[in-house]
């Protein structure tokens, strides 16, 4: 096996739809054609939102689409693959950066974050303005009796720059666009860009695939990695699946469940499918994970959002 080591990472908030199906499946391919392995981290962070019902429904699926794994899962030792288990490793990294001045505690409601006139990017993402950066210890000693504060990096004017395995080339300045983001939420929960910057690093991932609507996430946690020393996968992003009307697939709305899908197609019908809808197949045909591995290219994925055909129901 070679030194690549790809991830899937879901998080168990829901019912896999198709659009996490392709996601895995297209790092699942990239890391296999390469001779290497695949890891599978349960990124439930947020107690509220996850599940153990879901984490088990996701592996079983994953199993059922011949979508295998070497390490990781809900048996993993010690749950060590599972981020609700590992506060205490994400404890010691915000510490490093707490300790070297890089983080702030913010103490702004919802409300004020969102307040008309708060600024926005021209993509309408909000901006943090730094409302809470300049605080005086003794405003925030006051302000710590009221409230528990979220936590905050320092966003400095710095481009990052990386080469997307799919998309190329791509600059993002922390400051410009993306402003002061939080690392840990104000009930304690550390929040996504930290703890899988610092999972990603400290698994041995060497390359990340997952959806061009994180692609935004990869300049953060490729600083915060190198601000703790820690090494930086390379990044893959990809387009959006959609439904046959061009609407993007969510969880929440119950969208082309997986669990579902499984009472009318066999595997091999939904690989092939989703395959064709990516252009790794000409044509639809029904086919196994495992027979894409040796026709598998990043130069026959599309760039552009991928429409699921109509008879997918």
């Amino acid at each position: 096996m070679s030194g690549v080591a790809g991830r899937f990472a879901p998080t168990p908030s829901g019912k896999m739809h198709l659009g996490n199906v392709l996601c895995c499946l297209l790092a699942w391919l990239s890391a296999r054609s390469q001779g290497g392995k695949v890891i599978l981290r349960v990124e439930d962070l947020d107690p509220e939102r996850s599940g153990p019902a879901f984490e088990r429904q996701i592996e079983d699926d994953l199993r059922w689409l011949g979508l295998d794994w070497d390490e990781g899962g809900l048996e993993a030792e010690n749950g060590s693959y599972c981020q609700s288990n590992r506060a205490g490793v994400y404890e010691a990294y915000f510490a490093r950066l707490k300790s070297r001045g890089l983080v702030y505690p913010c103490f702004c409601s919802r409300a004020e974050l969102h307040a008309a006139d708060a600024p926005h990017l021209s993509d309408g993402r909000y901006l943090y303005p730094g409302t809470c950066r300049g605080l005086t210890p003794e405003e925030t000693a006051a302000r710590m009796k009221k409230r528990r504060p979220a936590w905050r990096v320092k966003a400095p004017d710095e481009t990052i720059a990386f080469t997307d395995l799919h998309y190329g080339p791509y600059t993002e300045n922390l400051a410009a666009e993306c402003g002061d983001f939080v690392i840990r939420r104000a009930d304690g929960v550390f929040a996504y860009q930290l703890a899988t910057a610092v999972d990603d690093a400290l698994m041995g991932v060497t390359e990340v695939v997952r959806g061009r609507d994180l692609i935004g996430s990869t300049a953060r946690q490729i600083w915060l990695q190198k601000e703790l020393g820690l090494p930086s996968p390379v990044y893959g992003h990809i387009p959006l699946l959609t439904d046959a009307d061009g609407r993007r697939l969510s969880k929440r709305d119950g969208d082309l469940e997986l669990q579902k899908l499984r009472q009318r197609w066999r595997p091999e019908e939904i690989i092939g499918m989703l395959a064709a809808a990516a252009g790794l197949l000409p044509a639809y045909r029904p086919a196994t994970a495992a027979e894409l591995i040796p026709g598998f290219s990043w130069e026959k994925v599309r760039r552009e959002d991928i429409r699921l055909p109509g008879w997918i129901k």
